[in-house]
């Protein structure tokens, strides 16, 4: 391949991710531009992407009419516990299914396929009825149990293939010395799993944060109910939405995911060009 050819192929990949960058940065902006606007410039037949006035109004207006703190507190309690839960449950058995092939490492697999192919309505029903057994309904223990649940599979599966890139040689070179199955996993295999644990508890975090129909169901009480179900409040008996408190209320909500993946990404990173030296 000629340099010009080269370069002009480099190029149109650079447009191509400029591209991409765009179409996803969008949505945000918008939504971030939309929040800082004054109402007589919400309703203009002609808008602009920078307020001409910004005010701080619509986020007063929002903490005004909704309880966001306690639904933020709701939400993190939530996203933080099913986050540790699953991690702490699936780095043993990702392990597992990552060394002992068989049997089980294939139906644990199945399982992830499986799972992740079932819709939200059709289990809402039954599952709704096992946690009312439970006496879990209208409690934020019972929506963590379901948050653990339906991000166990893919957390398993994602895991297991940071397993499988340990080389054995380490655990070879453990039980050697004399280390069991156990401490092997937690002295020589979890270390170098930290980037995958890290990653694999950021998804399971930003799923429950994120998530809207289980909460929805499931809680009942306002003081109990999470930070997307609140935000659905801001929609009138009608449909028609309060634009500006919804955009800054929605904006506030976006704010801890891009911020916790911005502040762990690095150290994601770090860890595993810290791996790849020491191997």
């Amino acid at each position: 391949m000629s340099l010009p050819t080269s370069r002009a192929a480099r190029a149109g990949q650079y447009l191509a991710l400029l591209a991409y960058l765009v179409f996803l940065a969008f949505p945000f902006l918008w939504l971030l531009s939309t929040a800082f606007k004054p109402a007589r410039e919400l309703g203009s037949l002609h808008p602009t992407w920078i307020p001409e006035r910004p005010t701080l109004d619509n986020f007063r207006q929002a903490f005004d009419e909704q309880p966001l703190l306690q639904a933020a507190a709701n939400s993190l309690i939530a996203a933080v516990s099913a986050a540790l839960i699953a991690v702490v449950i699936a780095t043993p058995m990702a392990y597992v299914m990552a060394r002992h092939r068989g049997r089980l490492a294939s139906a644990a697999t199945g399982w992830v396929v499986v799972s992740q192919a079932f819709p939200f309505v059709l289990v809402i029903i039954p599952l709704f009825l096992v946690l009312k057994n439970l006496h879990l309904i209208n409690t934020l223990w019972g929506l963590i149990l379901v948050y653990v649940v339906w991000s166990l599979p893919f957390a398993l599966w994602m895991l297991a293939g940071y397993v499988r890139a340990v080389p054995a040689e380490l655990e070879e070179a453990a039980a050697v010395d004399g280390a069991g199955r156990v401490r092997t996993l937690v002295s020589v295999v979890a270390p170098l799993l930290a980037p995958g644990i890290v990653a694999t508890g950021l998804f399971a975090f930003i799923t429950a944060w994120n998530e809207f129909f289980f909460a929805l169901v499931l809680l009942k009480t306002p003081e109990k109910q999470t930070l997307p179900v609140v935000l659905t409040h801001f929609l009138g008996a009608e449909g028609v939405a309060d634009l500006g408190p919804l955009a800054a209320a929605a904006f506030l909500a976006t704010l801890p995911s891009l911020v916790l993946f911005a502040f762990i990404q690095r150290r994601i990173t770090g860890g595993m060009t810290a791996g790849a030296v020491r191997g």
